[in-house]
């Protein structure tokens, strides 16, 4: 099967089973229950719209789109103020002014799909709902490209609107540019996911509908960069919020060829979203009725944002741009290609990261960014590594070392072990070289500045601890899968645990901690079920100290074993950024 047919196979079975879900009238699409800050007439919207992000492109590319009459009715009945199922008018932050984002870019790409087959009536119903949602306020962040997709739908089937309102979305759009290929997500710290599937894919997306060229260089740059977070075999480095959107963390290869931005070669490009696609291929990632889940590498509602409902997950459906192309397009012809070589080490100042790659696999370091609203923010974004292979890990409970599952993190009581705290907002942050530098205070009177350093296929931890208070220590490695069993070993200034999924150990370079593993609780880790973390463990009295570790992460076999054996030099105490 070719790419395109198996892209176009793909957006079909993902849309299949959202059928029976549908209401009478067509317009709300009932996932189950509704936990997010929006309502549940939103959450309804958002099940209904969000398939479009793949739908759109299949229509646009002339594909066949299953089940057209049920979005076309939606659409009539549910801007319909007179009928029982109107969505209901945008109001400021409202969540509906996201979902109409994806419903002006249906219009923009295939009006003769979603625009066309309406009444003169429906038609202005439409189309007065989606104005009503441009004067209102955003989310200061990216946020503001959804009235400008909003107005590209608008703009593509003749509709008037006010234009200068689209001009003040980009000039403050313009803001959060810090250059190098690099947004922030509105005036923030976050650099994640959010400037690749959100950032760049908008604008590439505004500049192919207006044939303009105001973001294309700077998604070409950008790419340059983000290459260096996919692993050989396909994988992205789960890190940050919303990744139950799984395969959008690779929209953006799909939106450089639609906006003719060949940064890279397209076989390289090609190659970087097909890996991505398979890699998610057969992963337990949907419920009993094949609909989309919330979580990451299997069904996980610990891992929800306040703002994820039972639809949420469909915002993945973005990654099949591409099929909105011609089948001559050099992204199709192109033979796909395997990842490049890349360095082994990537500084990326401006994300706060360092990301470095051996065995094909990635590992990122970071120590900038941070989000204290977000449900879990201290997990998703302040631990000090996260690996394309162990993922990440989510706390399960606020007592003990099982419950909170400390992977990639330095968790400190002052309780005797009952509570630990841990970084959860990195301040005075460097990047450069192979490091990455921060400052936290996990209590007022206890400061650490942590240093976190490549070494692929290790990277070196060191802290400098001032505290008043006596401390209790606990360092995790990386959480590894269990399921197919698990060896480990410990001792004096180390823990190491070995399972098929890979090898994860830790070795302390001062030799003053002892090694433990832990059984986290099962539910916790991004992409495995059950899991076995390798910790180091220790005391401190009040006053200043030194730790230093090096931590493994690796797939298992010879070379992992010969890693262990060959731990890096201790590090210079307080040198380097």
């Amino acid at each position: 099967m070719d790419a395109r047919t198996e892209m176009a196979s793909r957006v079909r079975e993902l849309a299949a089973p959202l059928v029976p879900h549908f209401s009478a009238g067509r317009a709300r699409v009932r996932l189950g229950v509704n936990t997010a800050i929006h309502d549940d007439t939103a959450a309804e919207l958002e099940a209904f719209a969000r398939p479009l992000w793949g739908l759109a492109p299949l229509a646009a590319g002339k594909g066949a789109v299953p089940h057209t009459e049920l979005w076309l009715r939606g659409l009539a009945h549910g801007s319909d103020p007179a009928h029982p199922e109107y969505w209901g008018e945008p109001r400021d932050r409202d969540q509906r002014i996201v979902e109409m984002a994806a419903i002006g870019f249906a219009l923009a790409l295939a009006p003769e799909q979603w625009w066309d087959p309406l009444s003169g009536a429906e038609r202005d119903r439409l189309a007065r709902w989606l104005r009503s949602a441009l004067p209102r306020e955003t989310a200061d962040n990216n946020w503001h490209f959804f009235p400008v997709l909003i107005g590209l739908g608008l703009d593509r089937v003749g509709v008037p609107y006010d234009r200068s309102l689209t001009g003040a979305r980009l000039k403050r759009l313009e803001t959060f540019w810090l250059g190098d290929g690099w947004y922030s997500d509105g005036p923030t710290e976050r650099r994640d996911y959010y400037v690749p599937w959100a950032m760049h894919f908008y604008g590439l997306l505004y500049d192919t509908l207006t044939g303009g060229d105001r973001f294309k260089e700077r998604a070409a740059r950008f790419a340059l960069d983000f290459r260096h977070w996919f692993a050989d075999d396909g994988a992205a480095v789960p890190y940050g919020r919303s990744l139950t959107y799984r395969w959008a963390q690779a929209a953006f290869w799909g939106a450089l060829p639609l906006a003719g931005v060949d940064a890279l070669p397209w076989g390289v490009v090609k190659g970087y979203l097909l890996r991505h696609l398979r890699w998610w291929r057969g992963r337990p990632v949907t419920g009993p009725e094949r609909l989309l889940s919330v979580g990451y590498g299997y069904p996980q509602p610990a891992l929800a944002e306040q703002y994820n409902a039972p639809g949420s997950p469909y915002w993945s459906l973005k990654a099949f741009l591409p099929l909105a192309l011609p089948d001559d397009h050099a992204f199709w012809t192109a033979a796909e290609e395997p990842a490049p070589a890349l360095p082994a080490v990537s500084a990326q100042p401006h994300a706060g990261v360092v990301l470095m790659r051996a065995s094909g696999d990635v590992t990122l370091l970071a120590g900038r960014q941070h989000h204290a609203w977000l449900r879990h923010g201290a997990e998703k974004y302040a631990k000090f590594a996260y690996s394309s292979r162990f993922g990440f890990s989510l706390p399960g409970g606020p007592l003990g070392l099982a419950q909170g599952a400390y992977d990639s993190m330095l968790a400190l009581s002052d309780d005797g072990g009952a509570h630990y705290r841990v970084r959860e907002e990195p301040a005075d942050p460097a990047t450069g070289g192979d490091t990455v530098r921060s400052t936290w205070r996990p209590w007022p009177d206890v400061e650490i500045t942590t240093w976190l350093a490549a070494a692929p296929p290790w990277h070196l931890r060191t802290h400098h601890i001032r505290t008043a208070r006596a401390l209790h220590t606990a360092e995790g490695g990386f959480a590894v899968d269990r399921d197919a069993g698990v060896k480990s070993a410990t001792g004096t200034g180390y823990a190491r645990a070995s399972a098929p999924a890979g090898v994860t150990g830790l070795r302390d370079l001062d030799g003053l901690r002892s090694g433990t593993v832990v059984d986290c609780l099962p539910g916790t880790n991004v992409l495995a079920r059950r899991t076995t973390l390798p910790t180091l463990t220790g005391q401190l009295p009040p006053g200043e100290h030194w730790l230093s570790c090096a931590v493994l992460g690796a797939p298992d076999g010879r070379d992992a074993e010969a890693a262990w054996r060959q731990p890096p030099e201790h590090p210079t105490r307080g040198g380097g950024t």
